[in-house]
């Protein structure tokens, strides 16, 4: 079963199953951890903003415009950051570890 290695908002960390072709930003709202997903996955909030571990950055697609507007707009954004509802989960980033950002 594919994974992914999540740390929530107390700094506790969670191996978590996770289905193909959903986004981060779904599979981590779906396990019941704490994230708003306000918009659906739209990228019109930022309420799904994770920091993705250095090692997994290069893995991902490019940063989008709208994407990059959104988190312009959050505040502890760093170099890292990412709304998770842009990322979708494929077999080459079966085993990425996340941080949800705060709040």
């Amino acid at each position: 079963m594919p994974i992914i290695f999540v740390k929530d908002r107390n700094g506790e960390e969670h191996k978590v199953e996770a289905d193909y072709n959903l986004t981060l930003m779904e599979i981590i709202r779906d396990k019941g951890f704490d994230i708003e997903a306000t918009c659906g996955g739209c990228c019109a909030c930022a309420t799904c903003h994770l920091y993705i571990d250095d090692n997994w950055l290069n893995k991902l697609a490019k940063i989008n415009e709208d994407e990059e507007s959104m988190l312009d707009q959050v505040f502890n954004v760093k170099k890292n950051s990412r709304l998770g509802c842009q990322i979708e989960f494929v077999e080459e980033i079966d085993g990425i570890k996340i941080e949800i950002a705060p709040d």
